[in-house]
């Protein structure tokens, strides 16, 4: 299984060598400086650009059929369907988890509605690179 710890060391040596940091100096102001997203938000952004593509139709029929609308599945929502409607979540193995048919639902159900209401690719881009470095970040900045 692997991990993002090297990863994110990497991009934290970057960090360090570009700003010419020390070793015992915090390196989160540093990304945030950057602004550099940690890795994981970098992952989270793919998968929540493939699923929005999915919703406007920009990808093919195999990616699309990966995903299920929650509307498809129940009648009832299916009669309260709008465009930034759900996806189904899928429960798998831990194994599983990894999987875009399982991660991709799981992360955008969590997305606020305004982001999920975006028609235009580029501007659910921008928006997304704000919503995750601002999640990314806050956490950190409140603690200092």
């Amino acid at each position: 299984m692997m991990t993002l710890v090297p990863l994110q060391r990497v991009l934290n040596t970057a960090a360090r060598i570009i700003l010419d940091l020390r070793l015992a100096d915090h390196v989160t102001p540093a990304l945030c400086e950057l602004h550099w997203p940690p890795v994981i938000a970098r992952i989270k952004y793919k998968l929540y650009l493939l699923a929005h593509k999915v919703t406007v139709s920009q990808v093919p029929k195999y990616t699309v059929d990966l995903l299920t609308p929650v509307a498809v599945i129940s009648f009832r929502s299916a009669l309260c369907a709008s465009p930034h409607s759900d996806f189904a979540t899928r429960r798998r193995l831990k194994i599983g988890k990894c999987t875009f048919s399982v991660a991709a639902p799981c992360l955008w159900n969590q997305l606020p509605t305004e982001l999920k209401l975006c028609q235009s690719t580029a501007l659910f881009k921008r928006e997304l690179k704000t919503f995750l470095f601002t999640a990314s970040y806050e956490v950190s900045e409140n603690n200092s």
